[in-house]
C-alpha cells in the first residue's frame, strides 16, 4: 500500500495495512522545544521525520491564500525582548526576540466596512496569475508519495475573519454589521475556490484543509445557529467543488472544545478533525462513540510527556491511542505543537512505544 493510500484510507475508514505514523501537529516541536532536544540529543542536525522513521506528510500546494500583494513588513519598535512589527499579512503584533511565545495582536488591518472594501480590492483579487507561481512546484510534489492538500493555516471562515478585524470585533460584528461579515466569508470562499480551480487542473487534489480555531475550552466562539447561517452556506460551496472533483478529504482544525463543531459540521461535508486538546475537554474515545464515521487526528495529552510526569500518564494516553487505533479512522498524536517542558529522554521513550503500536 502507497503512503498516499494509506493516509486517505485510513481517514475514511477503508482497509490499510498500518496506520499513518508521525503526520501532523502532534509530531511537531515549538522552536524552543527543537532546540532543548538538539542538545539533549547531541544531534545539531537533528532530523525528527528521518531519526524516527516518521511517515511523509500531506503535500500542501503552495499558493497564496491571504492577501496578495503582501503588505510590507517592518519593525515598529525595538523593546528590548520583544519587538512590535507590522507583519506580511497587515497585523501589529509583539513578539518575544527569542520566538519562545505566541505573538500579542496589538492592531488589525480592518475596522470598518470601508477598510473591507479597500482591503478586498487591494488584497484579494489583482495579480490572481501571481498567487499562482507556487504551481511550479508541482513536479516535486508528483515525485512524493502523499496526499496533495489545499488550504492551510490560517485560512479559514471564521478564522480569517477574526485575523482581519481581531476577535472582540468580530464577535459583536456578527450583530452590528453581519452583512461584512457574510462578505468576507463568501469573498473568501470565492477567492479559494478559483484557487483549488487551477489548481486541480494541474493535479488531482486528495484533502481541502479549513483552519478556524474557534473555540475555547467553554465551546464555540459563536452559537450553531450562527454557524449554519454564517459559514456553512460557503462550507456548502467547498463541499460541492469536492464532490465534483473527487476529494476525499474535508478537515477542520480548531483548538478547545469542539463538541458542538464535530455535530455540525459533519453534515456539512466535514469529515476530518484535529486536534483534540485535552485540556479543553476533548476525549477522542467519546467521539468515537457519538461519531463513528468522523476522521479523528490527535487527541493524545501533550501534558502527560511534561517533566515531572510518570511514565504511567504517558502508557494511559497509549493505552487510548490502542484503543482508537482498534476502532479505526484515526492517526494518533499528541493534542498540539510539542512544548518545551518534554525532554528528548521523554519524547523518544514516547515515540518508541507508539510506533510499536502501529508500524509492526
Amino acid at each position: 500500500m502507497t503512503n498516499r493510500e494509506r493516509i486517505i484510507n485510513t481517514f475514511l475508514g477503508k482497509p490499510v495495512d498500518r496506520a499513518p505514523f508521525g503526520i501532523g501537529l502532534g509530531f511537531c516541536p515549538w522552536g524552543e522545544t527543537y532546540g532543548r532536544w538538539k542538545t539533549e540529543s547531541g544531534l545539531q542536525d537533528l532530523n525528527l521525520k528521518t531519526y524516527h522513521g516518521f511517515d511523509d506528510d500531506f503535500a500542501v500546494v503552495p499558493v497564496e491564500y491571504g492577501p496578495w500583494p503582501h503588505f510590507d513588513g517592518k519593525i515598529l519598535k525595538d523593546e528590548g525582548d520583544t519587538v512590535v512589527s507590522l507583519d506580511w499579512r497587515g497585523f501589529t503584533v509583539r513578539n518575544m526576540k527569542n520566538g519562545g511565545s505566541m505573538p500579542e495582536f496589538l492592531d488589525y488591518p480592518v475596522k470598518s466596512e470601508d477598510d473591507w472594501k479597500r482591503y478586498k480590492d487591494e488584497r484579494l483579487f489583482p495579480d490572481f496569475e501571481g498567487r499562482l507561481a507556487g504551481l511550479n512546484q508541482l513536479g516535486a510534489i508528483r515525485a512524493r508519495d502523499v496526499p496533495v492538500q489545499v488550504g492551510v493555516f490560517p485560512w479559514g471562515h471564521f478564522g480569517t475573519p477574526r485575523d482581519l478585524l481581531g476577535v472582540e470585533e468580530l464577535l459583536v460584528g456578527f450583530y452590528t454589521m453581519p452583512e461584512v461579515i457574510h462578505d468576507m466569508m463568501e469573498t473568501f470562499t470565492t477567492l479559494w475556490l478559483k484557487l483549488y480551480e487551477r489548481i486541480q487542473a494541474r493535479i488531482q487534489i486528495d484533502h481541502i484543509h479549513i483552519w478556524e480555531d474557534m473555540s475555547g475550552k467553554q465551546g464555540s466562539l459563536i452559537s450553531m445557529a450562527m454557524v449554519e447561517a454564517f459559514m456553512m452556506p460557503q462550507y456548502d460551496r467547498i463541499t460541492a467543488f469536492a464532490k465534483a472533483n473527487n476529494i476525499p478529504l474535508l478537515s477542520v482544525d480548531s483548538d478547545g472544545l469542539v463538541n458542538e463543531l464535530v455535530d455540525v459540521m459533519p453534515r456539512h461535508g466535514i469529515n476530518v478533525f484535529f486536534p483534540f486538546e485535552v485540556q479543553a475537554g476533548n476525549d477522542v474515545r467519546e467521539y468515537r462513540r457519538h461519531f463513528p464515521e468522523l476522521g479523528i487526528w490527535g487527541g493524545l495529552d501533550k501534558n502527560t510527556l511534561a517533566d515531572g510526569q510518570p511514565l504511567s500518564a504517558i502508557h494511559a494516553e497509549l493505552d487510548k491511542a490502542a484503543e482508537m487505533l482498534a476502532a479505526g479512522r484515526y492517526v494518533p498524536a499528541l493534542d498540539h505543537l510539542v512544548p518545551p517542558n518534554v525532554s528528548w529522554k521523554t519524547w523518544c521513550y514516547y515515540i518508541e512505544h507508539l510506533k510499536k503500536l502501529i508500524v509492526a
